[in-house]
């Protein structure tokens, strides 16, 4: 029965499965390999400062087609600053050296490679709403071929044991491929798990709602909603952002990116992220301050405030990215999300041969029994 379970399972999600298999192996990397070949986000350090955020805007508004920056990252000493736009049609990013305002690039990130494999991880190139419902429901489907396949793994004695744990290159290509699928499939479940649960939160809103309320002893998860400014009052300073990013500026550090975002309406806060370890997300902290008067203002939700002084669910939602792309542990981590993704796209190839096999078997079975 549990065999049946595990095929039916296998047949009926093995494409999406090993499409988010393959697209999750790439971008594992994706820090790593744009470094390597975007030369255009570095920058030669100069002993001067950097110039300020409104100066940036104005440079980088020139060459945005929606001639609106949204927000100016500062990702360190040697990286091109990062002036951004994006709505539902647009994702514009132009990289400026911040010493001097040149332009490094202006770039569409609609037609950006890592951007298109992201849309076929969430969506598999499909309308949000259908691709994503799709893309989870296969992931669900994967954790129950995952825990079948443990329990049609588990050896029944000491001497299958033996054979359980390691491949038998030696074999013919029929027991190599059952062993690649078993053994493989057994050493990547304990990795893979977390990356299909930290996948979950993205695809259903009822399992992150779960999953939060879990997490956090009985809470219901709030919803993200930044405060408003103060309409009524005067701004204090004619650039209120550049004011508010000289203010953190001495805190960060050399290795460390700040981001201010610009207010898009009377109502809008100005919001200064800063990241402590660039490459990843989680260990950010987010401030907001009311536009005329620099008050600190509290936002609602998760992505709110220092990160070490979030509570423990919170943080759980900032990590799950990081989490599912192995980011949070560093380098091993996305080495292992990166195998565990692989050996994951494999398994549908692997179990469909396996069942191919079997089935031609049987059917030669029955045709010889016919004959006799």
């Amino acid at each position: 029965m549990i065999g049946k379970i595990h095929l039916w399972l296998g047949l009926t999600a093995g494409l999406v499965v090993f499409l988010l298999g393959v697209t999750g192996c790439i971008l594992a990397f994706e820090t790593e390999i744009r470094n390597l070949t975007e030369s255009y986000r570095e920058v030669i350090p100069q002993n001067k400062n950097f110039l300020p955020p409104s100066e940036l805007k104005v440079i980088a508004e020139q060459q945005l087609v929606s001639k609106k920056a949204l927000g100016i990252e500062y990702p360190g000493k040697k990286k091109a600053a990062l002036a951004s736009y994006w709505d539902a049609d647009k994702y514009e990013i132009v990289f400026i050296d911040p010493y001097d305002g040149g332009i490094q690039k202006h770039k569409n990130m609609k037609e950006d490679f890592f951007r298109f494999i992201l849309d076929g991880h969430y969506y598999l190139w499909l309308p949000e709403e259908t691709g994503r419902t799709i893309a989870a429901s296969a992931t669900l489907i994967f954790i129950g071929m995952m825990i079948t396949g443990l329990i049609l793994w588990w050896p029944k004695n000491k001497a299958a044991a033996k054979q359980r744990f390691s491949i038998k290159w030696t074999a013919k290509w029929r027991r190599k491929n059952y062993d690649l699928h078993n053994v493989l499939g057994f050493y990547m479940t304990w990795v893979a798990i977390f990356i299909a649960l930290t996948g979950l939160v993205w695809g259903f809103d009822w399992f992150a709602k779960s999953a939060y309320w879990v997490t956090s002893g009985g809470q219901q998860m709030e919803e993200h909603e930044h405060p408003l400014s103060d309409t009524t009052a005067v701004a204090i300073y004619p650039h209120m952002a550049d004011h508010l990013w000289q203010e953190h500026l001495p805190s960060v550090k050399s290795n460390e990116s700040i981001g201010v975002y610009f207010a898009s309406s009377n109502t809008d806060p100005i919001e200064i992220v800063v990241n402590h370890q660039p490459g990843s997300y989680y260990d950010s902290d987010f401030y907001h301050y009311d536009q005329n008067t620099a008050k600190e203002l509290q936002a609602k939700g998760s992505w709110a405030g220092a990160f070490d002084k979030a509570s423990t669910a919170d943080k759980i939602v900032r990590m799950n990215y990081d989490m599912h792309t192995g980011a949070v542990l560093g380098l091993p981590g996305k080495i292992a999300a990166f195998f565990a993704s692989l050996v994951a796209a494999s398994l549908p190839i692997t179990g469909f041969i396996i069942w191919w096999g079997r089935r031609k078997k049987n059917k030669t079975e029955k045709l010889l029994a016919t004959t006799e």
